[in-house]
């Protein structure tokens, strides 16, 4: 209890402290950059120091300690330029390249960039240098571990969103399998009522449509049942599964909605699960209804190619912009006042998950209206 209570103070105080860690690091790491950096301009000022040496100098001594100055320079690129142009030595450069005069002039340049130049004297010749190998290194070092910050953040992020989507989608199971649950009490009682309504000379009419609303009952239980289970799929004909589904929404709403069907003649055979292909029509149904404040038209159209069925559902609603063709099958994202945003994201794991097809916004304009699309494979 205490750590749920604090857990999203404890996840910032985490992150916090994780931006000052890698904050310090890099820091460090640019201090380091920089002395390092000084250490090898006082090594290059030393070496010019000794070349002035051995130019003026008559001491071996002071010549023997000079030269090993010279030579001691194992790291560091350096080219030594005359008054004139001309190239006096180099050291730690490759050696097949160095003749290449165009190639000396861009070193000059890629040197001058990376660190000032050093005059040597009194011959006036100059040194240009560049960052050793290990600095260059170190130079990217930084952006190296922010890399790797940024791909652990990354893993991080991805772990904690799939375990609080799985978190969900148990929630929901949970709950869809209690509902089922508790709708079953009241729908066994209702079966029971209406076998005695048979008996009491009640209008035969009003017993086929109570008998109409319990079989729907019947079949709301058993789509909440089947959410968190793999579903069972048939062979079955989706003009057939669609038309009825049709008719049971259009009996049930408003005379100010106009319907239209349009469907191809002959069966088409498609893997369904009949009660969760049912409940996806009745969803986008029920969403062009709300999109059209219950006064319109609702188009249902199927159209096949080879392989792959297709059903549109189009409304005369007020359409989406098209930063929200993806994020209406978002749990939880909706336009309306009203809603918990589940409807559509229940219908796209139905259709994709579960019958290996793709449901989509195909087109929609703000004003005029939307039309989804579900893409099924033939069976």
């Amino acid at each position: 209890m205490i750590f749920t209570k604090y857990s999203n103070t404890l996840r910032w105080l985490i992150i916090i402290a994780s931006f000052a860690i890698v904050s310090l690091i890099l820091w460090k790491t640019y201090e380091f950059f920089q002395h390092f950096k000084e250490e090898e301009r006082t090594k290059m000022e030393n070496w010019s120091f000794a070349q002035s040496d051995i130019i003026n100098s008559d001491n071996d001594a002071n010549l023997n300690l000079s030269l090993k100055i010279i030579t001691s320079n194992k790291t560091t690129p350096m080219l030594v330029i005359r008054e004139d142009g001309s190239l006096d030595t180099y050291n730690n450069i490759d050696e097949t390249k160095i003749k290449d005069s165009s190639y000396v002039k861009k070193l000059i340049l890629k040197f001058k960039q990376e660190n000032p130049p050093i005059l040597v004297k009194p011959n006036n010749s100059t040194i240009y240098y560049g960052n050793s190998e290990l600095l260059n290194k170190l130079k990217y070092y930084p952006l190296a571990l922010l890399l790797i910050v940024f791909l652990f953040g990354a893993v991080i992020f991805f772990f904690y969103r799939s375990n609080k989507n799985a978190t969900q989608n148990k929630l929901w199971s949970g709950m869809a399998k209690e509902t089922a649950h508790q709708i079953g009490t009241p729908l066994s009682s209702l079966i029971g009522w209406a076998e005695i309504l048979k008996t009491e000379n009640t209008n035969p009419d009003y017993i086929v449509e109570i008998e109409k609303d319990i079989d729907r009952l019947q079949t709301i239980t058993e789509r909440f049942s089947k959410i968190g289970s793999v579903p069972t799929l048939e062979v079955a004909d989706i003009i057939k599964e669609t038309i009825d589904s049709y008719d049971y929404l259009k009996a049930r709403s408003s005379n100010l909605i106009e319907f239209d069907l349009k469907i191809p003649e002959g069966d088409i055979l498609v893997n369904l699960n009949k009660q969760l292909y049912s409940w996806c029509i009745e969803n986008l149904v029920k969403n062009a209804i709300d999109a059209m404040k219950g006064r319109g038209k609702i188009t249902i159209e199927i159209s096949q190619l080879e392989n792959t069925i297709m059903v549109t559902v189009t409304d005369t609603g007020k359409g989406l912009s098209k930063k929200d063709f993806n994020r209406i099958f978002e749990p939880g994202f909706t336009t309306k006042k009203r809603g918990w945003g589940l409807g559509l994201s229940l219908t796209r794991r139905i259709i994709e998950d579960f019958h290996d097809g793709k449901i989509k916004v195909l087109q929609s304009e703000k004003g005029k209206g939307t039309t989804f699309q579900i893409t099924l494979k033939r069976a």
